[in-house]
């Protein structure tokens, strides 16, 4: 199948193409090269531009119409950025999709598998949520992307739209390809497992764990850190389930009305302050830490329930916590070489 990758230059949108690949599927690569490079488009069709640019996505299909589905990943994705330039964000995330969403309709393209985020979920209790748990999205990344599942739901939804939509609620995405074609690519990324790369390298002083007073077994955030190979076989399972997934939806429940949100994580919390202690046991060379306070936009967290995976799309995790930070690790090791090597393919 000829699948549309938007974002697929990025962190999870190239470890995605490689798992379609690796499954017999074509990816096409749409990426405005904002922030994933241009080396992670190797050997796939590639167009450079904006999921906004109707032109652009109308030339795509034009030239590849045996496109089937759409996986929308291109986003802002870095929380502190979105608290202090929230108009980008809506922008970039909300607008662009609705004008996307718009232009697949228009083509008659009626599968998608958008990529959302956990972020959206209220912190209960017992942290433990489901697709049906109240959501509480506490920065304007989150509520971009709490918004953008809301517009895809009701384009659905409306009569004859014929577009469907599952929603891939993501938890903590870790780790890299296990056969390292691809992995996070900055030297000095924002999120928690680039953060302890960097400290544990001297790159940092320390690794400072964000905010220790929450309602937690330790006090630090508690989250469900997923190896990011699983999550990208979770999105082939809903490229190759996709009508599947609404038909056991529909026999088991209410009708889903051409949209599924979908959790997809391990199933169960890891603390911050356990994810620190399990990289240093993988780790080569020790790590130093030191508490800070909360950032702007952070909760508590949560762990998924991953029930829905399990049935609608016979999706499990089969990677553990530790195989995510040791994949993230060899991935360090060979980062800038791969990349290298990539541009100079790209460029011959």
């Amino acid at each position: 199948m000829k699948v549309l990758v938007t974002g697929g230059a990025g962190y999870i949108g190239s470890t995605v193409c490689s798992a379609l690949e690796d499954a017999g599927h074509t990816p096409v690569v749409l990426d405005s090269l904002v922030t994933g490079p241009e080396a992670f488009t190797r050997g796939r069709v590639f167009y450079r531009g904006d999921v906004a640019d109707e032109g652009l996505v109308r030339r795509i299909f034009a030239e590849h119409p045996e496109i089937a589905a759409t996986l929308h990943f291109a986003a802002l994705i870095v929380v502190p950025e979105s608290v202090a330039h929230p108009a980008r964000y809506y922008r970039e995330n909300v607008v662009a999709s609705l004008t996307l969403f718009e232009t697949l309709q228009a083509l008659g393209q009626t599968r998608v598998v958008f990529s959302s985020s956990a972020s959206i979920y209220a912190s209960p209790a017992d942290f433990r949520v489901t697709e049906a748990s109240p959501l509480q999205p506490l920065s304007p990344y989150a509520r971009s992307k709490r918004m953008t599942e809301e517009m895809l739901e009701d384009l659905c939804g409306a009569p004859g739209s014929g577009l469907r939509g599952i929603a891939l609620r993501y938890f903590n995405p870790l780790g890299a390809d296990p056969r390292l074609r691809t992995g996070p690519y900055l030297a000095e990324p924002s999120h928690i497992l680039g953060r302890l790369v960097a400290a544990s390298q001297g790159r940092q002083a320390a690794f400072e764990i964000t905010g220790t007073d929450y309602a937690t077994r330790d006090g630090t955030g508690l989250r469900d850190y997923i190896h990011v190979w699983d999550l990208a076989l979770a999105h082939v399972a809903a490229l190759d389930g996709f009508d599947a997934a609404f038909a056991r939806a529909a026999a088991t429940g209410p009708d889903p009305r051409g949209y599924l949100p979908i959790n997809v994580g391990t199933g169960r919390g890891v603390t911050v302050r356990e994810l620190v202690t399990a990289f240093g046991e993988v780790s080569p060379t020790p790590l130093s830490v030191r508490d800070g306070p909360r950032r702007p936009g952070d909760s508590a967290g949560a762990y998924a329930d991953i029930t829905r995976a399990r049935e609608l799309l016979d999706w499990a995790p089969r990677h553990t916590t530790a195989e995510a930070l040791a994949s993230a690790l060899a991935w360090e090791a060979v980062r800038a070489e791969r990349l290298k090597q990539a541009t100079a393919r790209a460029e011959r």
